[in-house]
């Protein structure tokens, strides 16, 4: 860490969004929750538990003698799956539907919480026939279909922790994968749509597993119906062990902290961190902010995280909280702009979603497309919007706010980890007047803070590190097999205080604002200043569709700002003097201290599949060195493209 830990203030927002009247009214959250919580943040704990079904009660709600090491719900047992699929249909909620699902090639399936737990009893009956045993753990390797989804809770009902791996990694990430937690059982398709052509996955798999001989079982999913290479008595189609299987299975509970999945961290150096979550507290801070956050009236709500199952937000926000909700949620397996850029509008349409959570680069996205699209449609049934995944500038917010939510939906913008297992900086929609770009204040019950490099708070109006102060349900155990790393990673910066490695900044009202990654604060001449803060101002600009700023390396000032702009199409032909322009619209905007030495205009960005702008392949070519690994990415051949341009110009 930096030894000055004042970063250069964001421009403090006046305009302020109060929650509509009847949504207010209506709301499932009061302003009381923070009082509660405030008040006995243990005991407030104890009743959020209630949310679920244990099948032995806890005896003790947080342990957390053997520092950093928590332990929630103490002597507790219960089943995940059950908790999401049977208690539901038991009580009489079979009828409901689980998912909308709509393939990217058309074709759609209706799947009822019936219809999930006679497939999910099915998939857990040919697991257990093919050996798989509690505590051993399953990879997943798997495009957004319903028997992903299957295989998840299946896995859980048998206490087999599944380590789900993003449909876009390569063989040699899949195999640090499965060597990394012991993996001798994968579940994969013959491949998935994408972008209107068949993908394959199997052949993925199939490379892999040359690294991988504890592998004894890949089970295969037919989704495309392409050729596939096949290694008698090692694979298996799905539909030749799961759909002859008995239709019922009875689950077994387990110990509120007995592991629930493994999820890796997409890091491009060194050894994958294998996130583990455990069960009882998941499902808790899952559960919780799912109804809490999203407002969710799961009577009449139709829910649709745009995410991929593959990434923490697919987990905790398609699968476990709105299962463990009983919500109806869309699943789809597409990409936006397939086959054509009103796709998401033609879905929210015909399924009357209520609620969208996706990603500021999809709104970019949108916004560079054009209102007119989003325009055509009918997205009336919409009432709240959410952001997720990255700090999200102001223009996208508004835009959200005015061109899909037609002004009247409020926006949560969210702040969370993979290793938080659950949101923790949100607004609560009937409650709080939200700023645009601001994810507001911590959720009740979450203890968050910024501090100086000295473990300071920081005085209203000033930045520096995001910390969380005390234990939260949904927190990460351990990192699979490194418990020194997890403690040097997370716990060593400050004293029984978990480091979220962002950068952040309280305003004078005190709300926070999320500044991305602390190796994305820029040092420029000992002025600390957020990336986010620069593409913010550069996508105000009326000409900037997205924007992209890296820190590279400098001998005058340490480091220099780097941007990488795609033009709006009306503005697709600005060359140098639009340059020129930008680069004073930034100085004008932040300072001179602010001002890009570079602005390349590019036509697209590196993105990963889930919509993840990949910055460390822009500061590779900043930096004029060798472009790392872009297998994650949605186009590889983007890469190409922007190193032309820099050759070229």
């Amino acid at each position: 860490m930096t030894n000055n830990p004042t970063i250069t203030e964001l421009s403090h927002e006046d305009r302020t969004f109060p929650p509509p009247e009847e949504f207010a009214a209506n709301a499932n959250a009061t302003a009381e929750e923070y009082d509660k919580a405030a008040a006995d943040r243990i005991g407030y704990w104890e009743e959020q538990a209630k949310r679920i079904t244990w099948d032995t009660p806890f005896d003790t709600v947080l342990d957390w003698s053997d520092k950093p090491n928590a332990q929630w719900y103490v002597g507790g047992k219960l089943n995940a799956a059950y908790n999401c699929v049977d208690r539901h249909v038991e009580n009489g909620l079979g009828d409901r539907v689980a998912y909308y699902f709509e393939g990217e090639s058309g074709d759609t399936r209706t799947i009822t919480y019936s219809d999930l737990l006679r497939e999910v009893s099915k998939a857990a009956n040919a697991l257990t026939e093919l050996g798989v045993k509690t505590g051993d753990r399953v990879a997943i390797y798997m495009p957004m279909i319903p028997e992903t989804v299957f295989a998840m809770l299946a896995c859980a009902r048998l206490g087999a922790p599944h380590t789900v791996i993003f449909g876009g990694f390569s063989a040699s990430a899949i195999a640090d994968r499965v060597k990394d937690c012991g993996v001798e059982f994968v579940i994969t398709s013959d491949g998935g749509y994408r972008k209107g052509k068949p993908s394959g996955l199997k052949s993925v798999v199939d490379e892999a597993m040359v690294d991988c001989p504890e592998v004894r079982n890949v089970l295969v999913v037919r989704r495309t119906g392409q050729d596939v290479d096949w290694k008698e008595g090692r694979d298996l189609w799905w539909h030749d062990v799961v759909d002859r299987q008995s239709e019922t299975h009875t689950p077994e509970a387990f110990d509120s902290e007995h592991p629930l999945y493994i999820m890796y961290s997409s890091g491009t150096t060194g050894k994958p961190k294998g996130i583990l979550h455990t069960t009882g507290g998941y499902l808790v801070g899952t559960s919780f902010t799912h109804w809490t956050v999203f407002d969710i009236k799961p009577e009449s709500d139709v829910y649709w995280t745009a995410a991929d199952i593959g990434w923490v937000t697919g987990h905790s926000y398609i699968v476990y909280g709105p299962l463990a909700n009983a919500t109806t949620s869309v699943l789809y397996e597409g990409t936006p702009d397939t086959p054509h850029r009103g796709r998401w509008w033609e879905i929210v349409e015909k399924y009357k979603v209520s609620i969208l959570y996706c990603a500021p680069t999809a709104i970019r996205s949108f916004m560079k497309w054009g209102r007119d699209i989003p325009a055509k449609f009918d997205l009336s049934s919409l009432r709240l919007l959410g952001s997720v995944g990255e700090p999200i500038n102001p223009e996208a917010w508004m835009w959200y706010r005015e061109h899909i939510g037609g002004g009247r939906c409020p926006v949560v913008d969210t702040w969370w980890q993979t290793e938080n297992g659950s949101i923790l900086i949100s607004p609560l929609p009937g409650v709080t007047s939200t700023k645009p770009g601001s994810a507001m204040r911590p959720l009740p019950g979450i203890v968050a803070d910024v501090f100086d490099d000295e473990g300071r708070s920081v005085e209203p109006g000033n930045g520096g590190y995001l910390v969380i102060k005390e234990p939260w349900p949904s927190m990460l155990r351990t990192l699979w097999g490194d418990e020194e790393r997890f403690e040097k990673t997370y716990w060593s910066q400050y004293p029984e205080v978990y480091f979220a490695g962002d950068g952040a900044k309280i305003d004078r009202d005190g709300d926070f604002w999320v500044l991305g990654r602390v190796d994305d604060v820029l040092n420029v001449s000992g002025h600390r200043m957020s990336t986010a803060e620069i593409e913010s101002a550069l996508v105000a600009h009326p000409k900037v569709a997205e924007a992209a700023v890296v820190g590279a390396r400098d001998e005058m000032t340490g480091q220099a700002i780097e941007a990488f702009v795609i033009l709006r199409e009306s503005a697709a032909d600005g060359g140098d003097d639009v340059v020129s322009e930008l680069r004073s619209h930034v100085r004008s905007s932040i300072g001179p201290i602010a001002t890009p030495r570079s602005i390349m205009l590019v036509p697209d960005l590196p993105k990963t599949r889930s919509g993840k702008i990949m910055r460390r392949l822009l500061k590779d070519v900043a930096e004029n060195r060798e472009v790392g690994d872009v297998t994650t990415l949605a186009d590889s051949s983007v890469m190409d493209l922007i190193q032309k341009g820099i050759a070229e110009s």
